[in-house]
């Protein structure tokens, strides 16, 4: 996170009057598109490996912006890249997999549930890497967001003790997402949102467009069979990776990388309603485990 100078802070005032009502509308439009981005992966998942379905969201997301990145080629951040590029990773391609892997064995609820890990990550991380201050409420949610997590990771369905590895696949990308919001609030804060989205694709997209031309995604993406989960995938990575992207690194511009995290509020709610439409099972141990990761979270954002 930049730190303003001395004669930047008589205009800090006003602007951050003018920004919260936005902030607030742009995080439910991710949220409501976040928390959709879970049945999409299940219902791509029906015709394509969780590889294809990895990174074939990335690559539709770099497809998209590419004509953008190829308009603005002269003005590429050169002294950013390798932020742009370490963003790319931790934050979309890294947990594209483990998204799509666990996807194939968690239900869509328990899933945008473990994804409310996000800002107690955020929070530890920048306060260890960042320098970020930790007061006694956060880190009493921290304690709490870990116990949920535990109630999710360790409990079965039936409240009987077992290790998910599947959901602990999630608890590494929702680590992967704390790192990256860190990174773009520290470094790519003064980019413009649509800037520094569409190069994090562009530094990223090539090497997801590689792995998928690896696999028999061509076959499978032209079986009139798959034109269902095809047009799924297409919509996970151009909206639910691409846009939403922007609509992100926005909000940490006009609030702060916290701020932005607490979408995961909101993500299980619209994932667990989407689950249920779908016939998915809840059980009194996910129901526990999100209330606890919920509040934990409510805790650390709360002024």
């Amino acid at each position: 996170m930049t730190t303003p100078t001395s004669t930047e802070r008589p205009i800090s005032p006003p602007a951050q009057q003018t920004t919260p009502l936005l902030a607030w509308i742009l995080l439910f439009i991710l949220a409501l598109v976040w928390g959709s981005s879970f049945i999409l992966i299940k219902r791509s998942l029906a015709s394509f490996s969780p590889t294809q379905v990895a990174t074939g969201r990335i690559t539709f997301a770099f497809l998209f912006f590419l004509p953008y990145v190829m308009l603005k080629i002269r003005q590429f951040p050169r002294q950013q890249s390798w932020v742009l590029l370490a963003s790319g990773v931790l934050g979309y391609l890294i947990p594209a997999f483990m998204f799509a892997i666990a996807g194939a064995h968690l239900s869509s609820s328990l899933a945008g549930a473990l994804n409310s890990l996000s800002p107690l990550f955020t929070l530890v991380l920048g306060a260890i890497f960042f320098g970020n201050s930790l007061q006694t409420r956060q880190v009493i949610g921290v304690l709490l967001g870990f116990a949920g997590s535990v109630f999710l990771v360790f409990l079965s369905a039936t409240g009987s003790f077992s290790v998910n590895g599947y959901a602990l696949l999630l608890v590494v990308a929702t680590l992967c997402y704390g790192l990256n919001i860190n990174l773009v609030s520290r470094y790519l804060r003064h980019l413009p949102a649509l800037t520094s989205t569409s190069w994090t694709f562009a530094l990223t997209g090539p090497l997801a467009l590689l792995g998928l031309l690896t696999t028999d995604f061509p076959v499978r993406a032209v079986n009139p069979a798959s034109s269902s989960s095809f047009v799924m995938l297409i919509i996970l990575g151009v909206l639910g990776s691409g846009l939403m992207t922007v609509l992100f690194n926005r909000i940490i511009q006009l609030s702060s990388a916290i701020f932005a995290s607490s979408v995961t509020y909101l993500i299980p709610i619209v994932a667990l309603g989407w689950g249920l439409l779908d016939g998915e099972p809840l059980y009194w141990p996910q129901i526990m485990g999100m209330a606890i990761c919920l509040f934990g979270v409510y805790l650390i954002n709360r002024k």
